[in-house]
């Protein structure tokens, strides 16, 4: 993936889902992770497994609202991995409700975990890449619940339009330093957020229905164009939200995978 040499990434939420997946990944194309997630246990063990194979990780347990301790922990990263080349913050969160019947406490938890956990990371990382004048690359995680609106969700489809317009503004404003800043949008991903978060029967009788490969996606796959925008590969993309969804938004009109249309134009000939 070109991977440049001695690079140094801090990826959030990397204790499990998406994050896991870049996490190791990124430690198998050669360069030094620092996994951060506030499971602590979690993100030691990712630490911990990146070490046993050969490559250089740190790890801890934090809170990614926490702007204070974001600071404090890339400032340890620089200290013993070395000079911070680039993120992905990763951690995120759900709580659905009905509009009318959310809580403050669940605005305020996928707000502040989903948006300004988001900022608070690129703000940490590219202060010291603009310090070190060496330029870098983050992808966010957006999601294509940032191109339109989903009932039972206002929070989280607010806070991923927030990290949209967030990447889009810093690759604008931290361009000339050499970053590059881009977002990734999944559909559905194969992580214990959509399976824990979203009821089986929306999953099944609306998502997959709408999605025209008809399943949802393994976090490598996501991993895999996180690491195209990290990449050489993409050395000038920036400002860009990739789709990721199985085709889901390019079939807005569609269900039952597509073939609705074959049905509906059976027995038709053109005139």
């Amino acid at each position: 993936m070109l991977i440049p040499d001695n690079s140094v990434f801090l990826v959030t939420g990397a204790g499990r889902g998406i994050g896991a997946s870049v996490a190791r990944r990124l430690a198998g194309e050669g360069a030094a992770v620092a996994v951060c997630d506030l499971d602590q246990e979690a993100a030691q063990s990712m630490a911990d497994q990146i070490v046993a194979e050969g490559g250089r990780s740190i790890a801890t347990g934090l809170d990614t609202r926490d702007a204070g301790a974001l600071d404090a922990f890339v400032g340890r990263v620089e200290r013993e991995l070395g000079p911070v080349t680039g993120a992905v913050p990763a951690a995120g969160i759900t709580r659905s409700a009905p509009a009318a019947e959310m809580t403050d406490s669940a605005w305020d938890a996928v707000i502040g975990v989903n948006l300004t956990g988001v900022f608070n990371t690129c703000r940490a990382v590219g202060q010291a890449m603009i310090a070190g004048g060496r330029g870098g690359a983050i992808v966010n995680l957006a999601s294509i619940t940032a191109k339109g609106g989903q009932p039972g969700r206002v929070n989280y489809a607010a806070s991923k339009w927030g990290v949209v317009g967030l990447t889009k503004s810093l690759a604008v404003e931290w361009g000339r330093f050499g970053i590059r800043v881009n977002a990734v949008a999944p559909n559905g991903v194969n992580t214990p957020m959509l399976l824990g978060g979203v009821p089986e029967d929306f999953r099944e009788g609306v998502m997959l229905d709408r999605t025209p490969m008809g399943r949802f996606a393994e976090p490598d796959e996501i991993t895999d164009s996180i690491l195209y925008l990290l990449s050489r590969q993409a050395s000038y993309v920036t400002g860009t939200v990739l789709e990721v969804d199985g085709g889901l938004t390019a079939g807005y009109l569609t269900h039952q995978r597509g073939a609705h249309f074959a049905i509906h134009q059976k027995g038709k000939t053109d005139t």
